[in-house]
């Protein structure tokens, strides 16, 4: 069953107007505790940290390709972009990077799906548009893909790249049935950069990166916090066995480091 979220219907306004990453993901929560599905395939990202009562993340999968990249019209990599060059993006993450690294851009809403964000920029309404890779990938598009960001460039948001099998909490047949989908060493990386976003408030659209992996059976993290014009950067990073531990070990490192003035927390 394919359900068109608003997030996907209304296309002429900024995210942050239409209700955020929740515009993605409230019809088919919705549908889930109508019954109407059984279980529901979301973008990790775009979920909330905090799952409804009602509501349990099944599985999460393999994941794809994490990081983000730069489609431009003449090919260019974002070093060499004129200055006063618009580059798309709708996500205050991305837009602080960008900033960090080129203050001399000019950032642009830019919505629609891949492709047509691929297409906007190609007929010269951008200059370039940063997207999640994994999008890019699972689409067979990569021959439009001008730069891989580097994760010392631009970190992904908590969860980017990996998908998730929502379903309703105590449906046991179901998670039966997700059980064997669940990929363990993704679950780790990804809760320990969903609990470092969590820490600092938990918001989608705060201007917040984080990617965990597994090395030598630890997990490793790696978190950010910017001002949306890039000026003030706080990047953590550290080592741990239990995912939980060292996201709130390094959401609480980002707080006491600056992070705390740059999202005005209390």
């Amino acid at each position: 069953m394919v359900i068109k979220t608003s997030g996907d219907r209304t296309l002429d306004q900024p995210l942050p107007a239409i209700g955020g990453k929740g515009a993605f993901t409230s019809e088919l929560e919705q549908s889930l505790r109508n019954r109407k599905v059984d279980l529901a395939v979301h973008s990790l990202k775009d979920l909330p940290i905090e799952n409804s009562p009602d509501l349990v993340l099944g599985a999460v999968l393999m994941r794809e390709d994490a990081r983000d990249v730069l489609i431009s019209s003449r090919g260019a990599v974002l070093a060499d972009l004129p200055a006063g060059a618009s580059v798309g993006t709708s996500s205050p993450r991305r837009q602080a990077q960008i900033l960090a690294l080129r203050p001399d851009l000019l950032v642009r809403s830019i919505r629609g799906n891949v492709e047509t964000r691929i297409r906007k920029v190609r007929e010269g309404q951008y200059e370039a548009a940063v997207l999640a890779a994994a999008g890019v990938l699972r689409l067979g598009l990569t021959e439009h893909v001008a730069e891989w960001f580097s994760l010392d460039q631009m970190l992904p948001a908590p969860g980017q790249g990996a998908l998730a099998v929502q379903c309703r909490a105590g449906d046991e047949q179901v998670l039966d049935l997700l059980r064997p989908l669940m990929s363990k060493p993704v679950q780790a990386a990804v809760t320990a950069e969903r609990t470092f976003l969590s820490q600092l408030g938990g918001g989608c659209l705060l201007p917040v990166g984080a990617y965990a992996d597994i090395q030598e059976g630890d997990i490793k993290l790696i978190g950010m916090v910017a001002s949306l014009d890039g000026s003030e950067v706080v990047r953590v990073s550290g080592r741990g066995l239990e995912p939980r531990d060292l996201g709130e070990k390094l959401g609480a490192e980002a707080l006491a480091r600056g992070a705390r003035e740059i999202l005005g927390v209390e």
